[in-house]
């Protein structure tokens, strides 16, 4: 066993930095080394902004996207087209479908996806209240956003059944080839992805 170079709260640094996503042993010990330095600009801060975050941050009781305040900004937002909910599987597509700004919607986020291997069953993705939010007459459509993954695609069609009742119009995203992208360079579900969903051009 290795032995220790720092003392245990560094250590601990370290090990905290090394459970976020992308980043593993290594990385972390240079992102600590880095605050460490700069301690009186990005430690001192980043410490009191993640106090004050812990402190502040809700989960959305009407969408379940995370803000500082509740409901949060998107839902409180009245220029938003009401007729539509898009569905997404965690908050970082709810972020990630804003940062594009190809749509100026309602979100739902479900909290992950229907999967057998990991235990996840329909009681604990937040579908009911999706249910009850789809039954409001002002939506007319809900757009399925969420990952072309087995799961990803389950959890639509689980939603879909959920939701056949109140006759809305239920559409998904187009899965193929991505702005850009070079057929030679892509895998074979996502070109017969590309074929079955061709458009008129």
């Amino acid at each position: 066993m290795p032995q220790s170079v720092a003392g245990p709260e560094i250590e601990r640094l370290i090990q905290l930095l090394a459970r976020m996503p992308g980043l593993g042993p290594r990385s972390a010990r240079r992102a600590a080394l880095q605050l460490i330095k700069k301690r009186d600009t990005l430690l001192g801060p980043l410490a009191e902004a993640m106090r004050i975050a812990a402190e502040r941050i809700v989960v959305c009781s009407s969408c379940g996207n995370v803000d500082t305040s509740e409901p949060c900004t998107i839902c409180r937002d009245g220029s938003r087209d009401a007729s539509m909910l898009v569905v997404v599987e965690d908050v970082s597509d709810l972020w990630a479908l804003e940062r594009s700004g190809a749509v100026s919607a309602r979100y739902h986020v479900l909290g992950g996806v229907l999967s057998a291997l990991d235990g996840v069953r329909p009681e604990h993705l937040n579908i009911e209240r999706l249910v009850e939010r789809a039954s409001d007459p002002a939506v007319k459509e809900i757009i399925l956003a969420l990952n072309a993954t087995v799961d990803g695609q389950t959890t639509a069609h689980y939603v879909t059944d959920a939701l056949r009742h109140l006759g809305l119009t239920i559409t998904r995203l187009a899965h193929g080839v991505p702005v850009g992208g070079e057929l030679d360079y892509l895998d074979e579900g996502t070109l017969s992805a590309a074929i079955r969903s061709r458009s008129a051009f």
